[in-house]
């Protein structure tokens, strides 16, 4: 794939770039490397102070790197705003907590007794250079989540972003060279994905975080396993919603349009699978497809428009198979299933969309749909709502709509997914940890437990 910006409301190729040569990603790595060396000792004030720098600088660039995110990918121009806010938010959270959250930890004064110790302590010390593979979907807030908690723990970052959003990409290094981290802190490596491998084999390189497609998620995997190199990995989604007949179902259906189409549909953590309790269904039904007939598709930079383009060709493509598959095996379309006919000209549109009558044997009750497109499902109590929930390879998030705590305790207790967001849609906020299970990856970002992943927890033990 080219490095460059493709609009995908036109089609139309704005800015080439040409990958890094070989020297010229043997001097980043160099300098990670030794950048590394001094920036490991500084210190968590003198961290704090850069990443708020870093914060005040995204807010005030928020309107200018929110068109640049539209134009590279496709998202409404208010949600890229938004994204931009949400990611100066969460590097003022780290620069506020990563203190107390990488404290020194000390056992109880029996339990140092018993290990022979004078005294005994956890401290968590940076690993060194993490190299982060990233996704074009949520271009700023993907990376920014793993750079702040990285970035405040001691360790340096190398981005390999993806190569449709290269300019956001190059924004990210410069924002962070502006806010007076030292040269080497973070860069970005405009390189195509066949490079990922000589780099993530290198010495220098400590870790590695990716947040992209299962087969991405799997060779990452495998050439770090190779490597005996720490891995954390946030992968696809197919999230279940169930409604339950004691939910607020007219609050549940808005919700849900909210949920299926943010991002135009293109969100690992969008509900994607609605499963309905047979004594709801016809009202859940009918109040979500009008809710989704009743978006606006258009040009994302118009402050009007619910849902942009899908950001490439062949997603559209990979969407409409998914979606032809199942109405030729039976499937019911309820509303949307096709381009939008303003745009059958120009650009990558498809119509919020919502199927019926979805069966196991088809490919859209497996696949993950990467578009605004919902399945619906119809289930008669709860042990059927989550047989349908856990039938999916996929396990990040969950969501539950019910008035009843029984319900609650249940579905956490059976969820087999990351998170479990109850009477609301799944959302990220950075003092709660995410992540996912079964093939949606493993380990966690933000919070505690995120700042933790690139940290080499040691035992400090010394003598009576």
């Amino acid at each position: 794939m080219p490095i460059a910006t493709v609009n995908p409301a036109t089609g139309e190729t704005l800015r080439t770039y040409d990958a890094l040569s070989d020297e010229a990603v043997e001097e980043k790595l160099a300098l990670a490397s030794r950048t590394f060396d001094t920036y490991r000792t500084s210190t968590f004030f003198d961290r704090s102070r850069l990443l708020q720098q870093a914060a005040d600088l995204l807010e005030a660039d928020s309107p200018d790197i929110a068109r640049v995110m539209t134009t590279e990918m496709g998202k409404p121009v208010a949600a890229a705003r938004a994204e931009a806010l949400k990611c100066a938010k969460t590097m003022r959270w780290y620069a506020q907590n990563a203190q107390g959250l990488l404290a020194d930890e000390h056992p109880s004064d029996q339990d140092v007794k018993d290990s022979g110790a004078a005294r005994a302590l956890v401290r968590y010390r940076p690993l060194g250079v993490v190299l982060a593979v990233m996704p074009w979907n949520f271009p700023l807030w993907q990376v920014v989540r793993f750079a702040a908690p990285a970035l405040m723990a001691g360790n340096v970052g190398l981005l390999k972003h993806a190569s449709n959003v290269p300019q956001t990409a190059l924004y990210l290094e410069d924002l962070f060279r502006r806010a007076g981290f030292p040269e080497g802190c973070f860069q970005t490596l405009l390189i195509g994905s066949g490079a990922v491998e000589g780099i993530l084999r290198d010495e220098r390189v400590a870790a590695a975080t990716l947040t992209g497609s299962e087969p991405a998620g799997r060779s990452v995997a495998a050439i770090a396993g190779d490597e005996v190199k720490k891995t954390v990995l946030e992968l696809g989604g197919s999230d279940p919603y169930v409604v339950m007949p004691s939910a607020d179902v007219a609050k549940a259906a808005k919700t849900a349009v909210t949920a299926r189409v943010q991002n135009n549909g293109q969100s690992c953590i969008a509900a994607k699978r609605f499963i309905v309790h047979d004594d709801v269904f016809e009202e859940f039904r009918d109040a979500f497809v009008a809710g989704m007939r009743a978006l606006s598709v258009g040009d994302p930079l118009d402050e009007a428009t619910d849902v942009g383009p899908l950001s490439s060709e062949q997603g559209r493509e990979d969407l409409e198979e998914l979606v032809d598959d199942a109405v030729e095996s039976g499937a019911t379309v309820l509303c949307g299933g096709q381009r939008p006919k303003d745009f059958a000209d120009r650009g990558w549109f498809y119509e919020p969309t919502v199927i019926a009558d979805v069966t196991p044997e088809m490919r859209i009750h497996r696949e993950e749909t990467f578009g605004p497109v919902a399945t619906l499902y119809r289930v008669a109590d709860l042990d059927e709502a989550i047989e349908v929930a856990n039938d999916t390879p996929f396990g990040l998030s969950s969501n539950l709509w019910t008035g009843d705590e029984a319900d609650i305790d249940r579905f956490v207790q059976d969820s087999q997914a990351g998170g479990v967001f109850v009477n609301g849609m799944t959302a990220s906020h950075p003092a709660l940890p995410f992540g996912g299970a079964k093939r949606s990856g493993y380990g966690r970002e933000l919070a505690g437990h995120g700042i933790k992943e690139f940290c080499n927890i040691t035992t400090v033990w010394v003598g009576a």
